[in-house]
């Protein structure tokens, strides 16, 4: 068992590891580096494509590195999904409250519109919806609830200090990339909502994809939200 621990805590820290060095250098640039290809000179779509191919192979070799624990999870909610449904559904309205509360809060004080990360999404929805809703909505729950719950889970076995930790990077990472003033920094409180509740569900129901499924939800109900105000009003 001690064993098994260990080698999921390494699959962890790999995992992390990956993920940061996607977000905070310019690895996934190197490729076309090495070829003598200027970014700014690829089109559009190429380059989203390129960052949509590598989130998916990311996800990809997170699902074989996890296979066993993500088959069993899987069994586990066909069986149980309804009763997951009807204990787990009612945070998602506590979530999006206190996202609300907290961002109208961040608004008024600091008399700013909204936050950086959430303006560079709106941004990128008008070149690009469909590259937006697959990556926002069909892969990132997937992706981010692997590595913040899942991943994490395994490195942080003290369930307080995994969901404070969970939540809070899944937050801060949300903002930090985007960052254009001070104020936005606050906005990592209502980043880190949606992350501290999925960390909860995964603790109280011991399935990952009750938290995915939750994530799954949020991103699309809002981003669905956001593209029919956007097209059709």
């Amino acid at each position: 068992m001690k064993n098994e621990e260990n080698k999921n805590a390494l699959k962890s820290g790999l995992v992390i590891i990956l993920y940061g060095l996607m977000i905070f250098t310019d690895i996934l640039a190197l490729p076309f580096h090495l070829l003598h290809i200027e970014i700014a000179s690829i089109p559009t779509w190429i380059r989203l494509a390129y960052s949509l191919g590598v989130e998916i192979a990311l996800l990809c070799f997170i699902i074989y590195l996890f296979k066993d624990q993500l088959k069993k999870d899987l069994e586990d909610l066909k069986i149980n999904h309804q009763t997951y449904f009807q204990k787990y559904l009612k945070y998602w309205f506590v979530l999006l409250a206190l996202m609300m509360v907290s961002n109208l809060l961040i608004q008024v004080f600091t008399n700013s519109d909204i936050a950086s990360n959430e303006e560079a999404i709106r941004d990128l929805m008008k070149v690009s919806p469909v590259y937006t809703f697959v990556s926002a909505v069909l892969v990132a729950p997937f992706l981010e609830e692997f590595i913040f719950r899942l991943s994490f889970r395994h490195l942080f076995k003290n369930k307080y200090l995994f969901i404070l930790l969970s939540g809070f990077v899944f937050g801060a990472l949300h903002v930090v990339t985007s960052v254009e003033a001070m104020t936005d920094y606050l906005y990592i409180i209502p980043y880190s909502i949606p992350g501290l509740i999925f960390a909860y569900l995964y603790v109280k129901s011991e399935n990952i994809f009750t938290s995915t499924a939750m994530h799954f939800v949020h991103n699309g109900i809002l981003l669905s939200l956001q593209i029919l105000l956007y097209f059709f009003l």
